[in-house]
């Protein structure tokens, strides 16, 4: 029997991005944005704040862009501050080159298992709700009650099986199969 196991993010990730008044190099997002028009065009950030000192800083999402381009739906998230937009935005391949910035999940997920079928073997299958970069190990070890040492050697006897590298770090959906 498949069991289904899904990666749910808890809240925003930690900016990775160097502070330009203290030493800090993480900010934290709370989904507030900047809107600011100019005649017909828009300019809109996405507001973090220093961990270290509170100093505000922009993470640009628009730029210049006309106002009859933006989806009237869009603008009115942005205008709400709607924190799921935030997430999405934080999440955007192009968003985070732009601004050069790197996310940290650390505490900002959580494993749902669901119920434990038989122990000694399981066919698993993993979905992440965003894309959170976690190492298979880590969510086998979390999901099945073990230490990351004991799903190491595990996987280095084959009891542990799958079509993704189990080493380094996966951000998309995979299966996985625990023989003990």
């Amino acid at each position: 029997m498949l069991e289904n196991w899904v990666v749910v993010p808890t809240c925003l990730p930690v900016v990775l991005r160097r502070c330009h008044v203290c030493p800090s190099g993480r900010f934290r997002a709370n989904g507030k944005f900047r809107v600011n028009a100019h005649h017909k065009v828009l300019d809109v950030w996405l507001l973090v704040l220093c961990a270290g000192c509170g100093d505000t800083a922009k993470l640009t999402i628009l730029e210049r862009v006309n106002v009859r381009s933006v989806r009237p739906d869009l603008l009115n998230r942005l205008h709400e501050n709607d924190l799921v937009l935030a997430a999405e935005l934080l999440q955007d391949p192009a968003v985070r080159r732009r601004n050069r910035i790197a996310l940290d999940w650390d505490g900002a997920w959580r494993l749902d298992t669901g119920s434990s079928g038989d122990p000694d073997f399981r066919d698993v299958s993993v979905r992440f709700e965003a894309r959170i970069p976690v190492r298979p190990a880590r969510l086998i070890a979390e999901g099945c009650g073990l230490s990351r040492g004991e799903v190491e050697r595990l996987i280095e006897e084959g009891k542990v099986v799958s079509a993704v590298r189990l080493s380094g770090k996966v951000s998309g959906d995979f299966t996985f199969t625990l023989k003990r």
